[in-house]
């Protein structure tokens, strides 16, 4: 049976969410049989690269809230990822466009290793403080995973695997996804957002008993919208 995960790289709930699901996927009777396949989502296509502004300034000033409500906001969900074991480090989060780190992921789906590859993403931005756009960063997170660095550089260099992103983006639209993490298992069930171990595990099971198409717990508290509300 196949998982598709649309996330992305910067969205908090995709990387509590993922910790949720593996806890369930190793809990599920038949998880050696489950295949995963990491999909790319933008959360904000348009934004612009800057390590010079805090993550908690950026959402302020484009959605109009107070930097104090932001900063609120940021240490929520930290909490909520020291639940699954996932130490958030937000004050250090770099404002960075994802289109690159997408294209590095396809990269390493190719080579075998893209749920390594998105492991390696999460933890730079949300524990590391890195700048998941800057090349050689990905380079590194690369190397880290048993990829050729220079490879990675050179790839990133063109417009290599661009396609792919794009082509991640537009069934993301066709299948009505507009907010992540969104997992479809074996194109049957859907479960939206970082839910409770026991969601998934329940979608695991039913979606792998072939039971009829089913969006499981949407619960948009637990996700990142496309505009980047609840973020």
């Amino acid at each position: 049976m196949k998982v598709e995960i649309w996330s992305d790289v910067m969205c908090p709930f995709c990387y509590i969410g993922k910790r949720r699901f593996e806890d369930a996927l190793a809990k599920f009777e038949y998880g050696g049989e489950i295949e995963i396949e990491w999909k790319s989502f933008q959360l904000n296509p348009l934004m612009k690269t800057n390590p010079n502004i805090s993550i908690h300034d950026y959402l302020a000033e484009t959605k109009g809230w107070q930097p104090e409500y932001a900063r609120q906001l940021n240490e929520q969900v930290t909490a909520m990822a020291a639940e699954v074991g996932l130490t958030y480090n937000m004050d250090q989060a770099v404002v960075a466009n994802s289109f690159d780190a997408h294209r590095f992921t396809h990269y390493a789906k190719l080579n075998g290793v893209g749920i390594e590859a998105e492991e390696q993403l999460f933890r730079a931005y949300f524990t590391d403080g890195k700048n998941i756009a800057d090349h050689d960063v990905l380079a590194e997170l690369g190397s880290n995973i048993g990829l050729n660095p220079e490879n990675i550089k050179e790839a990133l260099a063109t417009n290599a695997y661009s396609d792919e992103v794009h082509y991640d983006l537009r069934e993301a639209q066709e299948l009505g996804i507009s907010a992540v993490p969104f997992f479809v298992l074996d194109r049957k069930y859907a479960v939206s957002g970082a839910q409770p171990e026991v969601v998934f595990l329940d979608a695991l099971q039913k979606a792998y008993s072939d039971q009829e198409i089913e969006i499981i717990a949407d619960n948009t508290d637990n996700s990142c919208d496309v505009d980047g509300s609840n973020c």
